[in-house]
């Protein structure tokens, strides 16, 4: 009975240390586990603070929105109004010479460029066929004079033998049937030399035209100037018998020239007599040459439905440059405002984007009435805050444009004029209009 006794005593003490063994093991891991806890806790403060401190900071660098509009001042210059178009350099005086009567060339006395008087000879023609001609007309006149001759001798046969038929009738002795008949030989004979003499007359002229004819062979200059163009050469034949050719052009004077331009029916209204021009061609870029409007044409010219009116342009060649037929670009002060306040023509066509419903469909707008001449419509930014920008629309007085900028005659102070909506502005604020 002894030993169990023993043994139950023995065991006591070692389940003991087991349990605190346990119990200390179990308080151990409760104080690992408060203290992972307390770590991921510090960690998601820390993160939760760089977070937060990111926001802070990206908030405070962020850009601002972007502009809603784009804005410009106004200037201060001058402006000039202009109308250009197109034409052709000529010379004020052009002369185109043909011949007259038709035949060989045999001679040709000038050349491209030759500088001519009035009276000198530029050409000639055969005359070989005219003189034969000149001959057979004289030939014509003396037969003819010899008629009139025979008729004249026949007058004074008949008017003796009319005078002796009268003379012998008053004696009693003569017939009326005698008589008669001396009266009609007689009014015949006169009627066959006036007959004579008109022929006569006749043949003279045809001579006088042959002879006129043979002066025409010989080509001359009408005016003093530079032959711009020559069409024959020696041995050519020239018909003039339907029409006239031409043989020679003669421009009297290349330092005067002028531009025939083509102006558009919508700017024939701003063109008046007067008017200065600049001349540009393209064969001396970069230099301009004076001009200066004399006549504006009534005579319509339509190409292809396009109506314009022609300008004549006279221009100072002291230095022959111009030379008939370039291609010239004149442009036409027709206006001028100089040190006036301007603004950009974008500023007169903006019109801003309608405001836009939360479907992304436009709301419609009434429209506005049109403007009489010498109005315009602009928006100016009363507010430039960016991202709560306001605008204003005003009707302003203006002047003349030069394509780029307009005189404007309305104070408007130191406001900012809209030239256009900016397409980020336009895609992100649809949806409220602050004016």
């Amino acid at each position: 009975m002894a030993n169990p006794g023993v043994h139950l005593d023995a065991g006591g003490p070692a389940r003991n240390n087991t349990a605190e063994r346990a119990d200390l093991q179990k308080a151990l891991s409760r104080v690992e586990g408060r203290g992972k806890w307390l770590r991921w806790l510090v960690i998601l403060i820390v993160l939760a603070g760089l977070v937060a401190g990111g926001m802070i900071w990206m908030q405070k660098t962020k850009p601002p929105p972007p502009a809603r509009y784009v804005t410009t001042s106004l200037t201060q210059g001058d402006v000039f109004e202009t109308i250009q178009s197109t034409g052709q350099v000529k010379p004020v005086t052009e002369v185109q010479i043909g011949a007259q009567v038709s035949g060989r060339i045999t001679k040709v006395h000038v050349d491209f460029n030759s500088h001519v008087k009035a009276g000198d000879l530029l050409a000639e023609i055969d005359t070989q066929l005219l003189g034969a001609e000149i001959d057979a007309n004289a030939a014509q006149v003396a037969a003819g004079s010899a008629s009139v001759k025979r008729a004249e001798a026949n007058l004074e046969t008949a008017k003796v033998r009319l005078d002796r038929a009268r003379k012998v009738f008053a004696e009693g002795v003569g017939s009326q049937a005698d008589l008669d008949s001396a009266q009609g030989s007689y009014d015949m004979a006169l009627a066959e030399v006036a007959s004579a003499k008109a022929q006569v007359a006749q043949l003279n002229a045809t001579l006088r035209r042959s002879n006129t004819n043979l002066a025409f062979t010989k080509i001359f200059s009408p005016i003093e100037g530079v032959v711009i163009n020559r069409a024959i050469d020696p041995g050519q034949t020239v018909a003039a018998s339907f029409q006239t050719p031409t043989l020679f052009v003669i421009a009297q004077d290349l330092r005067k020239m002028r531009v025939l331009a083509d102006i558009d029916e919508a700017d024939v209204g701003r063109l008046k007599e007067g008017m200065t021009a600049d001349i540009r061609v393209d064969a001396f870029p970069g230099e301009s040459f004076k001009g200066l409007v004399s006549q504006v044409r009534y005579s319509p010219v339509n190409q292809a439905g396009v109506v314009t009116y022609a300008a004549v342009i006279e221009v100072e060649n002291p230095d022959i440059k111009l030379r008939p037929g370039m291609t010239a670009t004149a442009t036409i002060h027709s206006a001028e405002a100089k040190g006036v306040k301007r603004l950009p023509n974008a500023a007169l066509r903006f019109k801003p984007a309608p405001p836009m419903t939360k479907e992304g469909k436009p709301i419609p707008q009434d429209p506005l009435p049109p403007l009489p001449a010498g109005k315009g419509r602009i928006y100016v930014i009363t507010n430039e805050t960016p991202g709560a920008e306001q605008i204003e629309m005003r009707e302003v007085d203006i002047g003349i444009t030069d394509g780029i900028h307009t005189a404007l005659r309305t104070d408007i102070g130191d406001l900012k004029v809209v030239t256009e909506e900016t397409d980020e502005a336009t895609k992100g604020a649809r949806g409220r209009r602050p004016f």
